[in-house]
């Protein structure tokens, strides 16, 4: 059986954003990546081709172990596309105060920063932070 294909990369962030062809994505990625770091205490890294990632945790997968970054984003081609646990408190009271956004299961997909309200967006990747750290030990 295959293990996980998105692993850490050598990749730096910011070699990988010059890639990303949308201005808007680039510059909120840049946001985010600041946002992200203040609020997780980890560095931004890259997990694969394209997700950017802050910290890791270990979870099972059948009899092994895997690991995931503990926080995370995607600019994508069409819209950025933060990785949320699916299972902390006030996450749907908050996504009703967020703005313009998609969401489905662990994937809250928005076009750009300026559609939602990035105070809210902070209150949920801290939500979610709290979730992990209750959920996973975190990795050394």
């Amino acid at each position: 059986m295959a293990g996980n294909k998105t692993k850490p990369t050598g990749i730096p962030p910011a070699d990988f954003l010059a890639t990303v062809p949308d201005a808007t994505r680039r510059d909120d990625a840049g946001k985010l990546i600041a946002m992200m770091e203040r609020l997780s205490g980890e560095q931004a890294y890259m997990w694969g081709p394209s997700i950017i990632g802050f910290g890791s945790y270990t979870y099972k997968c059948g009899k092994r172990d895997e690991s995931a970054p503990r926080l995370g984003f995607a600019p994508r081609g069409r819209e950025t596309v933060v990785y949320l646990t699916a299972d902390y408190d006030r996450r749907d009271e908050q996504l009703a105060r967020l703005g313009k956004h998609r969401m489905a299961k662990c994937c809250l997909y928005i076009k750009k920063l300026a559609d939602i309200d990035e105070a809210v967006l902070e209150e949920m990747i801290a939500g979610d932070l709290k979730a992990m750290d209750r959920k996973y030990p975190r990795d050394a």
